[in-house]
């Protein structure tokens, strides 16, 4: 179980980090914010699929094609954790080196949007003042691994117990 896990978890680690700094170099060349999120999870999704590509290995070539639930999330959210600290530690990279300016230009753009929205001062402030302060928790390279890893890991959750529902099968 072991060498799908790690084999898997790299793969889908590596395909995430890969994703993230295409989309950090395309955000430092002029693409705007609007859909950053929306590529984001789809290349956290991609890169999940790695999780069922893993779970659906270790059934056929190491459990002679039976696995039972329970055996099958085992593997996946194993891959999943593996995909996750990748992805983290690829974060840390693009935020300290290609991006260090990013949470001030998120800001920006978010109080540019929410003032094209016509939103309240009040409510603008309110809101700047809370990127700010995620912006000083993402000083802390600690935090940051932590908050990042949360990102794709609800994907991963969710990835690992379909792939353990849809390939789970027992000897006949």
């Amino acid at each position: 179980m072991q060498r799908t896990v790690i084999k898997f978890g790299l793969y889908s680690g590596i395909c995430a980090a890969f994703l993230m700094f295409l989309m950090a170099y395309a955000l430092n060349h002029g693409v705007p914010f609007d859909n950053a999120a929306y590529y984001g999870y789809a290349g956290m999704l991609i890169s999940l699929v790695f999780v069922f590509l893993g779970v659906k290995a270790y059934r056929d070539k190491i459990q002679l094609g039976n696995i039972t639930f329970g055996k099958a999330f085992q593997v996946g959210i194993l891959i999943t954790l593996i995909s996750c600290l990748i992805y983290s530690l690829a974060w840390l990279l693009v935020y300290y080196t290609m991006m260090p300016d990013f949470m001030d230009r998120y800001a920006a753009y978010y109080k540019a949007k929410m003032e094209a929205q016509g939103l309240d001062a009040q409510i603008i402030a309110t809101k700047t003042a809370e990127l700010l302060k995620a912006k000083a928790m993402y000083e802390n390279p600690l935090t940051n691994v932590a908050v990042t890893f949360t990102e794709p890991f609800p994907i991963g959750l969710m990835m690992t117990l379909l792939s353990a529902l849809i390939l789970r099968r027992r000897q006949e």
